[in-house]
């Protein structure tokens, strides 16, 4: 049974470059994309990748040239040419790893050993979030909706400065994170009083709706109520817009996924499993209560799951993932009709990645098609159960175990056999690695194609390198 489609409103597309950022030509490839499956909008989550200036300058990427000012604008150019909007997503309170990483800026961390959440307490902190949305906004002249972040916001309260606020009485966790991002809605405002606010909702999830009247955050925020999961309970999540609705806050958005949302270190999206989220999400926006006016979605697609982790899927091998999900708001269900469509539009033959032959020869339906199959062919390899098992496999237990290699116990025909097997696993995996990593180096920072096949690959090739190296090593004695 289908739900009906989703709602008026903007359908945004996030792009995570905090890891991963396309070079220049491939972004404005992606945007035409994004554009061709239907996207009016993007939320672009800069990071490290934003060319700041002044004292802000450290916080530039060091492992790749981050993003000039003239690729700034000429991003918003393609995005303006296709009719979409971009929405800059800046950190403000949580998720602020790229900037209290830094030596110089520690000291504005809440606690020491969180990375993430910045101190609300010191100036200095409040003047380093001011000047980051200066700098962001003076790049973005016909900026709208600006998103300020503020989820996770982990260990707040926990600071001696924190611990000093809450002892004074009436005084809660809660108001502590509430006063942090009203001082922070209000500075935009005031700097600039035509642009919206956008902020993730899940540090507000357990408040009441007199706490949320009382902090003056209604009027001043739209929350974005995000839930990535294929099996969001729809009936809490509508129960909490209904509450953010009965304090007030009449305007609210969604956030949906199609990658970066399974496992820390997925390769290939499983479109099933993201469809089946935004089928969820179709029957929250079914069940809005009256006056409530839903924005938009943004179809988040994470690239690392923070700062300091590994790296999502990429962009190509999950075009079919956004495609499909896109295709099932605007059918309700992800439909015969729903899946031609999107088999069309890429020239592929499955909505599956995993699964997906080229059926066109237009390369510029599915920009980055040539890397998502290779990745798909590695990541098959990889995760063989012949290759991950290698070590545990009989004639490798049975006749090379620790044991034996520490005595130099090997029997020279069986140990020659496994050497020959694990070469022969090595050449066909470093076959397939040089292939990912030419095809990468035309769409991605060779820093990235770096980290991703240390992260994806060397925990593979390594243990069967160890093995083919202690064998060839040996001189083989015959056993007791």
């Amino acid at each position: 049974m289908s739900s009906p489609p989703w709602p008026t409103g903007k359908k945004l597309v996030h792009l995570d470059l905090k890891g991963a950022p396309p070079k220049l030509e491939y972004l404005h490839q992606l945007i035409e994309c994004f554009s061709q499956l239907g996207a009016d909008g993007l939320l672009v989550e800069y990071e490290d990748m934003f060319p700041y200036e002044g004292e802000l300058k450290v916080l530039q990427a060091s492992a790749q040239p981050v993003y000039s000012r003239d690729d700034i604008f000429s991003l918003q150019k393609v995005a303006t040419s296709k009719g979409m909007e971009i929405v800059p997503l800046v950190q403000t309170f949580g998720h602020m790893e790229f900037v209290l990483k830094h030596q110089a800026m520690q000291s504005l961390r809440e606690v020491s050993n969180c990375v993430g959440t910045l101190n609300p307490h010191k100036e200095d902190g409040r003047q380093l979030v001011t000047d980051m949305l200066r700098q962001v906004v003076e790049l973005h002249p016909g900026v709208k909706t600006l998103h300020i972040g503020a989820d996770e916001v982990y260990m707040l309260g926990e600071g001696d400065m924190s611990k000093l606020w809450l002892a004074s009485p009436g005084r809660t966790v809660e108001q502590l994170f509430l006063t942090h991002v009203v001082s922070v809605a209000k500075y935009i405002k005031e700097t600039w009083p035509h642009i919206t606010i956008i902020m993730w909702d899940d540090m507000m999830r357990g408040m009441t709706q007199d706490t949320l009247k009382a902090s003056g955050i209604v009027g001043q925020v739209q929350p974005m109520l995000w839930d990535y999961t294929p099996n969001l309970d729809v009936n809490k999540t509508v129960s909490l817009l209904e509450k953010y609705f009965s304090a007030g806050m009449q305007d609210v958005w969604a956030a949906s996924s199609f990658k970066g949302s399974t496992c820390v270190y997925t390769n290939v999206p499983s479109t099933q499993r993201h469809v089946e989220n935004h089928l969820q999400w179709l029957k929250v926006a079914a069940s809005v209560p009256s006056g409530l006016n839903l924005m938009g979605i943004a179809i988040t697609g994470w690239q690392r799951y923070d700062h300091m982790s590994v790296l999502c899927e990429l962009l190509p091998v999950a075009l079919p993932s956004l495609a499909a999900c896109l295709q099932t708001l605007f059918h309700g269900q992800l439909s015969t009709e729903a899946q031609n469509k999107v088999r069309k539009m890429l020239g592929v033959s499955s909505v599956e990645a995993e699964s997906m032959e080229s059926t066109s020869g237009d390369s510029t339906l599915f920009p980055g098609r040539r890397l998502a199959e290779s990745i798909v062919e590695l990541d098959s390899l990889l995760s063989s159960d012949d290759i991950v098992y290698f070590e545990k496999n009989m004639y490798v237990r049975g006749w090379l175990s620790p044991y034996h290699r520490a005595r130099r116990m090997v029997n020279p025909l069986i140990a020659m056999q496994i050497h020959s097997q694990a070469s022969r696993y090595l050449a066909l995996l470093q076959q397939k690695v040089d292939i990912v990593r030419e095809r990468m180096s035309h769409l991605y920072p060779d820093s990235t194609a770096q980290e991703w096949l240390e992260e994806h690959v060397g925990p593979v090739m390594v243990p069967l390198q160890r093995i083919v190296d202690e064998i060839t090593a040996f001189t083989p004695e015959t056993g007791p």
